[in-house]
């Protein structure tokens, strides 16, 4: 699995603007959202990716005013990382990885520490070498992604929502979790771990959504379970 398109945010689209206000010739900028950057060609008023696509200077003024969003440009479309339906998704910029918000509710800790650091930071206090990892609710994937480079021998990560499976396809931060070694899961982990063998993992990372979005998964019954699964 890899991602294809230009990422671009406010940030970069302000970067972008304020060059061609300067009247140079180029910019370098990341356009897979911080992860790596790359020097393209400024031109008539325009940031030029490739053959197939560019951002006119009106379109970087429309990215600069939406501060909270991520854009795509891919074969010509220009389009927001959201998905609006029984609730509202979308990856939200931050300096390094983008977290998932949803409905106005972020699922990641973001104060002070980027949303990929502290899915690390968690994995981490539980994860050893060699462990087989329970990640119940999977997200954009980065707690599994961590487990796996903590050197975890297996992670079974399960999230429920099909529309943040498919929003983790396209973030580029995500891609780690699309490995032989990740068994991606399209359940409710409050259901599905009754099919699992018990002690059948080593460490189990359980980051559910605040409690008032997903309350089963703090009580009493969902924490017997967890204990049932987990090695002695």
């Amino acid at each position: 699995m890899g991602t294809t398109g230009y990422y671009i945010q406010a940030t970069i689209a302000r970067q972008v603007l304020d060059a061609m206000d300067r009247g140079e010739p180029s910019i370098d900028i990341s356009v897979d959202l911080n992860l790596s950057s790359v020097t393209f060609t400024l031109c008539n008023d325009e940031l030029i990716l490739d053959a197939d696509n560019r951002l006119s200077r009106s379109e970087l003024q429309k990215i600069n005013k939406k501060k909270n969003k991520i854009f795509c440009l891919q074969s010509g479309v220009l389009e927001v990382l959201e998905v609006r339906g029984t609730g509202y998704y979308k990856l939200v910029p931050t300096d390094q990885a983008p977290l998932l918000e949803i409905s106005g509710v972020k699922m990641h800790i973001s104060k002070g520490i980027n949303p990929f650091e502290s899915a690390r930071q968690m994995a981490a206090q539980v994860v050893k070498k060699g462990h087989m990892v329970l990640d119940t609710c999977g997200g954009l994937g980065y707690a599994a992604s961590a487990a796996l480079t903590l050197g975890a021998r297996e992670v079974t990560s399960v999230e429920l929502s099909a529309t943040v499976m498919a929003l983790r396809q396209r973030n580029p931060w995500s891609q780690g979790i699309f490995n032989d070694n990740i068994q991606l899961v399209h359940a409710d982990i409050n259901t599905h771990i009754h099919e699992l063998a018990t002690e059948s993992f080593d460490s189990v990372i359980h980051d559910p959504p605040r409690f008032s979005l997903a309350g089963e998964l703090y009580g009493e019954k969902f924490y017997q379970e967890i204990h049932r699964v987990l090695k002695r």
